[in-house]
């Protein structure tokens, strides 16, 4: 690929590192204004990780209370008022700006019509470059240094180039096949930063033989609770699949925030089952002492278990208690697996981490270096699976954006309007 210089401007030139769904709600909030916008991606192609989503129907947000929506957060009070400003009701309407239809899921999920990612994106690019808003891709930024910006393209030497403002949305460590990886802490001091941790991602178990042809099923139907430091319980139902490592599922995944506070507090972390949460104990001892003579697996069948949760309870339980039914019902309703640890941040749905809240001023800016402004998943939030990453990093990346507004008003004096240095 040769190499296009960037497009010189006499208006303010923004750049925006990165074309995930952050970087484009930047773009497309600012260029209602003008300003000259430049979006660099490293990818050939832009939101990779959206199109990613949108292969299960693209979870844009979620429909419930927005006082319920913004407690689903950590820390639940940072992004509360950028969630008001842009939430699910704004973001259905931009969808149909678009001509996107949504519509809400039997869980409150809301999706677009199609099931898909990709006419949303299109139909965005589209309104973007309408917009004329630039888009450089193969353009890996090197380096951030005051408002300059270093970039490779493929092959060719680094190049730099000045902004009067820059906006990173250059994502987490999640996924980085997909462009999230995290190289951009390099530019910024360590105090800066949180580590990054993988969330909405699987944990860990050593199984035995036992349960290999049980991988990749589904214990259906369950309640699922976690045990916080101070005595609290996190629950709640869905289905879990057994996996070659452990476990996961978006029951799983909504459950990680819980887990890792009793991993880092306790030295580790078990999940508590409720393998027949529409079952009484009561009723569930009375099916386990049947006095009619027969085998323990159709004893347990009768009570209502399935092959995968007696393959669960073969597991976990000790063989000597198979045939005691006090013990049996108690472990049925109350089955507590420990689990290690969790898969690898490159297998994460999503990561919190990355950059502090106390770094940042209220516009999103870096307090060491004001003209550059950060958002999406490489800020230090994190948040279940159920649209509420989608809608942070639009919310986010709107609120850079408004504050690069605000900061080029308020700097008419600013130059290197687009000024390359080779």
């Amino acid at each position: 690929m040769m190499f296009t210089m960037p497009i010189l401007s006499n208006k303010p030139t923004v750049a925006i590192i990165g074309a995930g769904a952050a970087g484009l709600m930047a773009a497309d909030y600012l260029s209602q204004f003008d300003v000259t916008i430049q979006v660099f991606e490293q990818k050939p192609s832009p939101a990779r990780k959206l199109l990613m989503a949108g292969k299960s129907g693209l979870n844009i947000s979620h429909a419930e209370p927005l006082g319920t929506f913004v407690s689903r957060y950590t820390p639940d009070d940072w992004l509360t008022p950028h969630l008001h400003a842009l939430n699910a009701e704004h973001i259905c309407k931009f969808m149909a700006n678009l001509g996107i239809e949504s519509f809400v899921g039997s869980t409150g999920r809301i999706f677009p019509s199609m099931m898909k990612a990709s006419p949303l994106l299109r139909a965005w690019l589209n309104k973007l470059q309408a917009a004329k808003v630039h888009f450089f891709y193969r353009h890996s930024c090197q380096a951030i240094t005051d408002n300059q910006a270093t970039f490779r393209v493929t092959d060719q030497a680094p190049f730099s180039q000045t902004f009067d403002a820059i906006i990173l949305a250059t994502g987490g460590m999640s996924w980085s096949r997909l462009g999230s990886d995290g190289k951009w802490q390099a530019w910024l001091n360590d105090d800066e930063l949180t580590p990054f941790y993988p969330s909405n991602v699987g944990i860990c178990r050593a199984w035995s033989q036992h349960l290999t042809h049980d991988f990749g099923k589904a214990i259906k139907r369950v309640k699922a609770s976690v045990v916080l430091p101070n005595g609290d319980v996190e629950s709640g139902f869905g289905d879990i699949i057994l996996t070659h490592y452990g476990m996961e599922s978006g029951l799983i995944y909504r459950l990680n925030r819980a887990m890792r506070e009793q991993l880092e507090h306790k030295g580790t972390m078990a999940l508590t089952l409720d393998l027949l949460p529409d079952i009484r104990t009561e009723k569930l001892l009375a099916s386990l002492t049947s006095p009619k003579k027969q085998s323990l697996s159709n004893l347990w069948r009768k009570a209502g278990l399935d092959p995968v949760k007696i393959a669960l309870l073969r597991e976990i339980v000790p063989k000597s208690d198979w045939h005691d039914a006090q013990t049996m019902s108690l472990a049925i309703k109350n089955l507590v697996i420990a689990f290690d640890g969790f898969r690898p941040i490159d297998e994460a749905i999503s990561c919190g981490g990355g950059v502090k809240r106390q770094a940042l001023n209220q516009d999103f800016s870096l307090k060491s270096n004001p003209s550059v402004f950060c958002c999406g998943e490489m800020l230090d939030w994190d948040a279940p699976t159920g649209g509420y990453l989608l809608t942070a990093c639009f919310a986010t990346g709107v609120r850079a954006a408004q504050g690069v507004q605000a900061y080029l008003a308020d700097s008419p004096h600013l130059a290197g309007h687009g000024n390359a240095v080779a």
